[in-house]
């Protein structure tokens, strides 16, 4: 099974940035640890700061792809644009916040992808990666 991994605007900063937030690990660690749980599974990783990047990289996956594991970062509350670019591939999708955004503040409460994803999965830090990849691979392919 095919599973692409896309991080938005500011993700590349984990580890540096309120960890009592966001958690302590890097993203780099956080790949180590998803594939390491992968079981055999193929995994791409992506991280852009850029909305026009991260719709590129779904319509280029379009057809690799089995699940996609995305955090949009900000992009969660207003990209009406990622969240038609994943409503259009037909990716089986898990949206995926390292914080509880409905514990945060107002403007953050509200995620314009979730009607189009599969699951959400927020709040378990770094972990909320292992369970959207355990999720993923638990529900099998396309």
């Amino acid at each position: 099974m095919n599973i692409l991994v896309i991080n938005g605007p500011n993700l590349n900063l984990l580890g540096e940035r309120s960890s009592d937030i966001y958690g302590t690990k890097t993203l780099k660690e956080i790949e180590k640890e998803m594939r390491s749980a992968a079981k055999g599974n193929k995994i791409k990783f992506f991280q852009r700061n850029g909305e026009g990047e991260i719709i590129n990289i779904i319509h280029k996956h379009i057809k690799w792809a089995d699940w996609m594991i995305i955090n949009p970062g900000a992009y969660t509350h207003y990209s009406y644009a990622i969240r038609d670019a994943i409503e259009v591939c037909k990716i089986k999708t898990v949206e995926v916040h390292l914080s509880d955004i409905s514990k945060r503040e107002a403007f953050r409460k509200k995620s314009v992808i979730k009607d189009v994803c599969k699951k959400q999965i927020k709040g378990l830090k770094e972990k909320s990666y292992i369970k959207a990849l355990e999720f993923c691979i638990s529900n099998g392919k396309k």
